[in-house]
């Protein structure tokens, strides 16, 4: 299984083992990672799931789709190029070892 790396809103960090085709807010919730709140489960309407994607990864990820840039719009913590939706990342082999940061306020 490939894994996540989230670094946590208080200078920790977790490794996550996630099957292929699962989600990282699922891969994350599944495993209570702190900061990954999910409010809405996936359904693309909260921003709860929000993260920053490495730079180095961020090149290999779909491009966000119209409703995600939506969603982004409205999280509590400054949007950047990096930010996604953990609900809209799904994990490939591809993937293994991403790295992503949990914003401060979603601790």
């Amino acid at each position: 299984m490939p894994n996540v790396e989230f670094l946590l809103a208080d200078g920790g960090r977790r490794v996550v083992a996630a099957k292929v085709g699962e989600s990282l807010m699922y891969a994350a919730t599944r495993t209570l990672t702190p900061g990954i709140v999910a409010e809405c489960g996936g359904n693309l309407s909260c921003g709860t799931c929000h993260v920053f994607v490495d730079a180095a990864w961020s090149s290999r990820l779909p491009p966000k789709s119209e409703e995600e840039e939506m969603v982004l719009e409205g999280v509590a913590e400054e949007p950047t190029e990096h930010s996604r939706l953990s609900c809209q990342i799904r994990m490939t082999a591809e993937l293994d070892g991403i790295v992503v940061q949990v914003p401060a306020s979603q601790r």
